[in-house]
């Protein structure tokens, strides 16, 4: 009834105080009953104001609300995120000389941890205790959550260890909100310390501290290790819930590990665990990713006979899966069963749906489609024309799709880098080339997703020119190109032996702050070992032991593979290379630091030794480190045995080489061309030194 007369206010000239003063000789019971009925009502509503306002006006009649209705009042307001007038009404409050508990200072350092206030928030805290109230655990919780919430993650752990030795009650919370700081920041292993840390304290890890662990775990993609950990929350007894389960499977699709989410899904179903629509939806878009699109209508089906009601989200993604496969019929008689079931469709379904008859040609439905929302007040925006666009594209129809561009009013770059999408996707690299410069030249630089997709296109035709041509318009528009860009265009120019360019690219890279990745630095020492530019490359190695990033096996094998050959072919790094001393740089030395640094060597490394000692008249230290493969538990392939093969017939060992030959076949290991004109030559030599003696 109360609530009624707050929804009407205005209607029946209703004022709260009239009604409270009008009992105030009614004693202070029923004024308390009335005045908490009276804040919830008001908060259901959202009129804060108007509280604020009877909560001045009652002071000045001398009735003074009750400490449970101020802290539900100043809680609700933290929460809809109204910190600083709780703030207000605190300081409000404490002029009054209204008797404060722990929860209203609990209340209050939540709100400045909120709004980042820590000192102040420190210092209410010191104030609670100086009012003689003993702070709770959810006051020592709050604290140590608001430290971490604000960049201090580090002080709030250092803070629950000393309470921890003070004896502090301390509840699951506080342990759970340092594990998710740690979590945060990837620091997993110390995250799962803490855990351990405080079982052995005593206090039992709840289904929130396991969450917030195993959540980590499967953001940073160590889905086997959350599955371990979920397995051991069960296993103590420990219920898990909706919310961790579809962590897990989300995780699980995110890796690309869809038919495993699939598989996970199904053994959580097994074990009687409730699935909610989220844990659903995951699976439905799994399936319909992977084309079983009947499969996934199996599940939206089950899930609405376990009395879960899909909604918009559930809907969209089915009728996405029906999209994928061109099943437009499908997915309208979906559309329609949505509307019947008081969905309202959002401009997702809709971006789903006009995508999707563009792909496929359905022009008119495409149209009915976007005059039918906007009879319904929803206006097309520029994701459903970017979804147009490259439907039509993907759909052979480039030409309406540039039409289409065309003809957009108020069309915006978002729109450009779709048509640039969709020409890549098409195979139509010049002109999506040509519209990028088209722009670029105008001062306008297109998304840089499509750049990159534009780059990709243009390394795979091995256009490299202009390739660099669009990354130096990158760099030339201000916007940085990413990491994954340098890369791509680094490998490329290496592989194409153009070193000079992919050194300039490498430079930029650097120059702007950026550390390449190893593989980038691995593709820098390969092209210049390629070029038999050994100083070169080896002052790429150098700077990369500098900068911190260990050189992995791949990268000694490049360098000891170059340095091998050296007596072969000489040093290209300078004319007079091989007559400086400093320049020499024995092939040993790489194998001996790989060892020292305990990257053990591959099959590949191991085939370079012996090369490099079948060269060097070394055929027997050869032979061992043949049989050192095997030992270690490796497979010689073709290029190992043909590197051995080589030696053998270099000695004009003619039966160890047959024999090896043999041993490959047993081993069904076929030979390449190089194996047999090897072999070949070596037994016309065999002949010709025979006849001679």
């Amino acid at each position: 009834m109360l609530l009624e007369l707050v929804r009407k206010k205005t209607d029946a000239n209703f004022e709260a105080t009239d009604l409270i003063e009008a009992l105030c000789g009614e004693g202070s019971t029923l004024l308390t009953r009335l005045s908490d009925a009276m804040i919830k009502a008001y908060v259901s509503v959202g009129m804060y104001d108007e509280v604020i306002d009877i909560l001045f006006q009652t002071n000045r009649r001398g009735f003074v609300w009750s400490i449970f209705s101020c802290n539900y009042f100043m809680n609700q307001l933290v929460e809809c995120g109204k910190v600083d007038m709780a703030l207000a009404v605190y300081q409000h409050l404490k002029r009054l000389g209204l008797s404060l508990n722990e929860y209203t200072y609990v209340i209050v350092i939540k709100a400045l941890c909120k709004k980042g206030s820590m000192q102040e928030a420190v210092e209410v805290f010191l104030e609670m205790e100086k009012a003689g109230v003993t702070p709770n655990a959810f006051a020592y919780s709050t604290c140590i959550e608001g430290l971490c919430m604000n960049g201090m993650l580090d002080l709030g752990y250092e803070l629950l260890l000393k309470w921890e030795e003070a004896d502090i009650p301390l509840s699951a919370f506080a342990y759970t909100v340092v594990i998710r700081g740690f979590c945060d920041q990837n620091k997993l292993e110390k995250a799962e310390c803490v855990l351990l840390h405080m079982e052995k304290q005593g206090v039992v890890p709840d289904v929130y501290a396991y969450s917030a662990l195993i959540s980590g775990y499967c953001k940073f993609g160590k889905i086997n290790k959350a599955l371990l950990l979920h397995h051991e929350m069960t296993s103590k007894g420990i219920k898990t819930n909706c919310g961790v389960l579809s962590v897990i499977l989300k995780g699980l699709c995110q890796k690309g590990m869809a038919s495993a989410a699939i598989k996970q899904f199904l053994e959580f179903k097994d074990m009687g665990f409730f699935l909610n629509k989220v844990c659903y939806d995951v699976i439905v878009d799994s399936l319909c990713k992977l084309g079983e699109v009947e499969k996934a209508m199996i599940l939206f089906k089950e899930m609405k006979d376990r009395q879960i009601v899909p909604d918009v989200v559930n809907y969209t993604t089915m009728i996405c899966g029906y999209c994928l496969q061109g099943k437009l019929g499908d997915a309208l008689d979906l559309f329609k069963e949505m509307k019947e079931m008081g969905h309202k469709p959002d401009i997702i379904t809709y971006n789903v749906l006009a995508g999707a008859f563009a792909q496929y040609g359905a022009v008119q439905k495409l149209f009915d489609l976007l005059n039918y929302m906007e009879r319904h007040g929803l206006e097309p925006n520029f994701v459903t024309h970017n979804m147009i666009i490259e439907g039509l594209c993907m759909g052979g129809r480039v030409e309406e799709a540039e039409a289409f561009l065309d003809g957009l009013k108020g069309k915006c770059l978002e729109n450009y880098s779709a048509m640039i999408n969709g020409y890549c996707k098409t195979g139509h690299t010049k002109e999506a080339f040509q519209l990028f410069m088209r722009l670029s030249n105008q001062g306008v630089l297109v998304k840089k997703s499509s750049c990159n997709k534009l780059l990709t296109n243009l390394l795979i035709l091995r256009d490299n020119n202009n390739a660099l041509k669009l990354f130096k318009t990158m760099i030339t528009l201000n916007a940085e190109p990413s990491k994954s860009m340098y890369a791509k265009l680094i490998g490329a120019l290496c592989q194409a032996e153009e070193m000079e360019q992919a050194q300039l690219v490498f430079d930029v890279l650097v120059d702007n702050g950026l550390t390449p990745h190893l593989v980038t630095y691995t593709m820098m020492i390969h092209g210049y070992c390629k070029m038999n530019c050994l100083r070169e490359a080896r002052n790429v190695f150098n700077d990369m032991k500098q900068r911190g990033i260990t050189p992995d096996v791949v990268t000694y094998t490049v360098l000891f593979d170059a340095h091998s050959k050296i007596h072969l072919k000489g040093s290209s790094s300078s004319p007079d290379a091989l007559q400086c001393k400093e320049d020499v740089v024995d092939a040993s030395v790489f194998w001996n630091e790989m060892k020292e640094m305990g990257i053990r060597p591959d099959v590949i490394s191991y085939t370079v030794l012996i090369a490099k000692l079948c060269n060097t008249q070394n055929l027997e230290d050869g032979i061992t480190v043949f049989n050192e493969i095997s030992d270690r538990g490796l497979e010689p392939d073709t290029v190992t045995y043909t590197a051995l093969l080589c030696g053998y017939l270099a000695k004009g060992d003619l039966d160890r080489a047959i024999a090896l030959v043999d041993e490959m076949s047993v081993k069904g290991i076929q030979g390449d061309d190089y194996t047999k004109s090897s072999l070949e030559r070596g037994i016309e030599k065999a002949r010709i030194l025979q006849y001679r003696h």
